[in-house]
Protein backbone atom coordinates (compact mmCIF):
# COMPACT_ATOMS: atom_id res chain seq x y z
CA UNK A 1 0.00 0.00 0.00
CA UNK A 2 0.80 3.50 -0.90
CA UNK A 3 2.02 5.86 1.91
CA UNK A 4 0.42 8.90 2.78
CA UNK A 5 2.57 11.62 1.89
CA UNK A 6 3.02 15.29 4.34
CA UNK A 7 0.91 17.54 2.11
CA UNK A 8 -2.72 18.10 1.63
CA UNK A 9 -4.39 18.04 -1.72
CA UNK A 10 -6.85 20.62 -2.84
CA UNK A 11 -9.59 20.40 -6.09
CA UNK A 12 -11.03 23.58 -7.38
CA UNK A 13 -15.31 22.67 -8.43
CA UNK A 14 -16.18 26.13 -8.59
CA UNK A 15 -15.82 26.72 -12.20
CA UNK A 16 -18.69 27.83 -14.94
CA UNK A 17 -18.34 24.57 -17.29
CA UNK A 18 -19.28 26.70 -20.02
CA UNK A 19 -17.73 24.77 -22.97
CA UNK A 20 -19.10 21.08 -21.45
CA UNK A 21 -22.61 22.80 -20.83
CA UNK A 22 -23.00 21.11 -17.56
CA UNK A 23 -20.45 21.14 -14.51
CA UNK A 24 -17.73 18.96 -15.20
CA UNK A 25 -17.47 17.44 -11.59
CA UNK A 26 -20.92 15.81 -11.65
CA UNK A 27 -20.05 13.59 -14.62
CA UNK A 28 -20.92 10.13 -13.78
CA UNK A 29 -17.29 8.02 -13.67
CA UNK A 30 -17.81 4.37 -13.15
CA UNK A 31 -20.91 5.27 -11.75
CA UNK A 32 -19.98 7.94 -9.40
CA UNK A 33 -19.17 12.26 -9.94
CA UNK A 34 -16.42 12.61 -11.60
CA UNK A 35 -15.23 15.11 -7.98
CA UNK A 36 -16.17 12.08 -6.17
CA UNK A 37 -13.50 9.87 -8.42
CA UNK A 38 -10.82 12.57 -7.58
CA UNK A 39 -11.15 13.39 -4.16
CA UNK A 40 -11.00 9.25 -3.28
CA UNK A 41 -8.38 8.72 -5.68
CA UNK A 42 -6.23 11.63 -3.77
CA UNK A 43 -7.40 10.02 -0.51
CA UNK A 44 -5.16 7.16 -1.17
CA UNK A 45 -2.12 8.77 -0.74
CA UNK A 46 -3.03 12.67 1.21
CA UNK A 47 -4.44 12.77 4.79
CA UNK A 48 -6.43 15.87 4.13
CA UNK A 49 -8.42 16.45 1.05
CA UNK A 50 -10.11 20.79 0.61
CA UNK A 51 -12.38 20.83 -2.31
CA UNK A 52 -13.23 24.91 -2.87
CA UNK A 53 -16.40 25.34 -4.43
CA UNK A 54 -18.80 27.66 -5.55
CA UNK A 55 -21.57 29.57 -3.44
CA UNK A 56 -23.74 27.35 -1.84
CA UNK A 57 -26.74 29.58 -3.45
CA UNK A 58 -24.87 28.86 -6.64
CA UNK A 59 -24.29 25.36 -6.35
CA UNK A 60 -26.33 22.82 -8.35
CA UNK A 61 -23.26 20.16 -6.64
CA UNK A 62 -23.99 18.08 -3.85
CA UNK A 63 -21.08 17.50 -2.23
CA UNK A 64 -21.21 14.84 -0.28
CA UNK A 65 -17.78 13.10 0.64
CA UNK A 66 -16.58 12.24 3.78
CA UNK A 67 -14.07 13.57 5.53
CA UNK A 68 -12.99 15.94 3.53
CA UNK A 69 -12.87 19.80 3.94
CA UNK A 70 -15.61 22.02 1.57
CA UNK A 71 -14.60 25.74 1.77
CA UNK A 72 -16.92 27.79 -0.61
CA UNK A 73 -16.08 30.67 -3.12
CA UNK A 74 -17.34 34.48 -1.57
CA UNK A 75 -18.30 35.44 -5.14
CA UNK A 76 -19.25 33.41 -7.83
CA UNK A 77 -17.17 32.56 -10.86
CA UNK A 78 -14.10 34.40 -9.50
CA UNK A 79 -11.85 32.27 -11.21
CA UNK A 80 -8.96 29.61 -10.20
CA UNK A 81 -6.01 32.21 -9.10
CA UNK A 82 -8.74 33.25 -6.01
CA UNK A 83 -9.70 29.75 -5.75
CA UNK A 84 -6.22 28.36 -5.36
CA UNK A 85 -5.45 31.02 -3.01
CA UNK A 86 -8.51 29.69 -0.43
CA UNK A 87 -7.62 26.68 -0.57
CA UNK A 88 -3.87 26.94 0.08
CA UNK A 89 -5.14 29.28 3.38
CA UNK A 90 -7.58 26.63 4.36
CA UNK A 91 -4.75 23.54 4.34
CA UNK A 92 -2.94 22.87 7.52
CA UNK A 93 -0.39 21.77 5.64
CA UNK A 94 2.88 23.59 4.73
CA UNK A 95 2.71 22.06 1.12
CA UNK A 96 -0.23 21.26 -1.10
CA UNK A 97 -1.06 19.40 -4.47
CA UNK A 98 -3.65 21.46 -6.37
CA UNK A 99 -5.58 20.50 -9.37
CA UNK A 100 -9.40 21.07 -11.43
CA UNK A 101 -12.13 18.69 -10.88
CA UNK A 102 -11.73 17.81 -15.00
CA UNK A 103 -9.07 15.28 -14.66
CA UNK A 104 -10.99 11.88 -14.04
CA UNK A 105 -7.95 9.79 -14.55
CA UNK A 106 -6.02 11.50 -12.15
CA UNK A 107 -3.59 9.45 -10.23
CA UNK A 108 -2.61 9.74 -7.06
CA UNK A 109 0.60 8.18 -7.21
CA UNK A 110 1.48 10.83 -10.02
CA UNK A 111 0.29 13.75 -7.50
CA UNK A 112 2.29 12.44 -4.99
CA UNK A 113 5.64 12.44 -7.03
CA UNK A 114 5.13 15.94 -7.65
CA UNK A 115 4.86 17.13 -4.25
CA UNK A 116 7.84 15.35 -4.12
CA UNK A 117 9.71 17.33 -6.71
CA UNK A 118 8.82 20.47 -5.15
CA UNK A 119 11.71 20.47 -3.18
CA UNK A 120 13.24 24.00 -1.46
CA UNK A 121 11.07 25.61 -4.35
CA UNK A 122 7.77 27.36 -3.85
CA UNK A 123 5.99 25.76 -6.87
CA UNK A 124 6.51 22.72 -8.80
CA UNK A 125 4.10 23.14 -12.37
CA UNK A 126 4.19 20.61 -14.71
CA UNK A 127 4.50 21.13 -18.89
CA UNK A 128 2.31 19.08 -21.19
CA UNK A 129 2.33 20.42 -24.45
CA UNK A 130 4.26 22.74 -24.15
CA UNK A 131 1.93 23.93 -21.73
CA UNK A 132 2.63 24.89 -17.85
CA UNK A 133 -0.26 23.25 -15.82
CA UNK A 134 -0.75 25.12 -12.69
CA UNK A 135 -4.03 23.13 -11.73
CA UNK A 136 -1.71 19.83 -11.57
CA UNK A 137 0.64 21.22 -9.50
CA UNK A 138 2.11 21.47 -6.07
CA UNK A 139 2.53 24.54 -4.03
CA UNK A 140 3.80 25.36 -0.34
CA UNK A 141 1.08 27.07 1.69
CA UNK A 142 3.18 30.45 1.36
CA UNK A 143 1.91 30.49 -2.36
CA UNK A 144 -1.39 32.28 -1.64
CA UNK A 145 0.19 35.52 -0.59
CA UNK A 146 1.49 36.10 -4.05
CA UNK A 147 -2.02 34.84 -5.07
CA UNK A 148 -3.37 37.67 -3.62
CA UNK A 149 -0.85 39.90 -4.10
CA UNK A 150 -1.51 39.36 -8.12
CA UNK A 151 -5.57 39.52 -7.49
CA UNK A 152 -4.63 42.88 -6.35
CA UNK A 153 -2.97 43.94 -9.35
CA UNK A 154 -5.60 42.42 -11.34
CA UNK A 155 -4.18 39.48 -12.68
CA UNK A 156 -6.76 36.91 -13.31
CA UNK A 157 -4.76 34.24 -15.12
CA UNK A 158 -3.40 31.13 -12.57
CA UNK A 159 0.18 30.76 -14.66
CA UNK A 160 0.96 34.15 -13.64
CA UNK A 161 1.72 32.67 -10.37
CA UNK A 162 4.85 30.50 -12.10
CA UNK A 163 6.82 33.85 -12.39
CA UNK A 164 5.17 35.05 -9.12
CA UNK A 165 7.14 32.81 -6.75
CA UNK A 166 10.33 30.48 -7.29
CA UNK A 167 8.49 27.83 -9.21
CA UNK A 168 10.37 24.25 -10.70
CA UNK A 169 9.12 23.80 -14.27
CA UNK A 170 8.89 19.97 -14.45
CA UNK A 171 9.53 18.95 -18.14
CA UNK A 172 7.65 16.59 -20.61
CA UNK A 173 10.28 14.00 -20.29
CA UNK A 174 10.49 14.37 -17.23
CA UNK A 175 6.62 13.74 -16.17
CA UNK A 176 6.57 10.97 -18.52
CA UNK A 177 8.86 8.86 -15.92
CA UNK A 178 5.96 8.79 -13.70
CA UNK A 179 3.31 8.69 -16.02
CA UNK A 180 4.23 7.34 -19.56
CA UNK A 181 0.75 8.22 -21.13
CA UNK A 182 -0.12 11.17 -19.01
CA UNK A 183 -3.11 10.25 -18.47
CA UNK A 184 -3.50 12.31 -15.05
CA UNK A 185 -3.63 14.95 -16.64
CA UNK A 186 -6.25 14.78 -19.32
CA UNK A 187 -8.88 17.14 -18.63
CA UNK A 188 -12.37 16.80 -19.68
CA UNK A 189 -13.49 19.91 -21.54
CA UNK A 190 -16.33 19.42 -23.81
CA UNK A 191 -18.64 15.82 -24.24
CA UNK A 192 -15.95 14.41 -26.86
CA UNK A 193 -13.26 14.28 -24.18
CA UNK A 194 -15.33 13.14 -21.73
CA UNK A 195 -16.17 9.98 -23.96
CA UNK A 196 -12.65 9.70 -24.83
CA UNK A 197 -11.63 9.66 -21.02
CA UNK A 198 -14.77 6.78 -20.76
CA UNK A 199 -12.90 4.87 -23.63
CA UNK A 200 -9.22 5.61 -21.93
CA UNK A 201 -10.48 4.04 -18.72
CA UNK A 202 -12.48 0.94 -20.40
CA UNK A 203 -15.79 2.67 -19.17
CA UNK A 204 -17.49 3.38 -22.72
CA UNK A 205 -20.48 1.84 -24.19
Amino acid sequence: MSSIVAASAIVLAGGRSSRMGRPKAALDFAGVPILTRIVSELKRRFAEVVVVAAPESEDSLQIDIPAIKVVRDETVYQGPLDALRRGLEAVTNEIAFACSCDLPLLDSDVAAAIVAMLGDFDAAIPIVGEKLQPLHAAYRKRCASALAALAIRGEPRLIAIADAVNTRRISERDLKTIDPQLRSFFNVNTLDDYQRALKIAGLAR
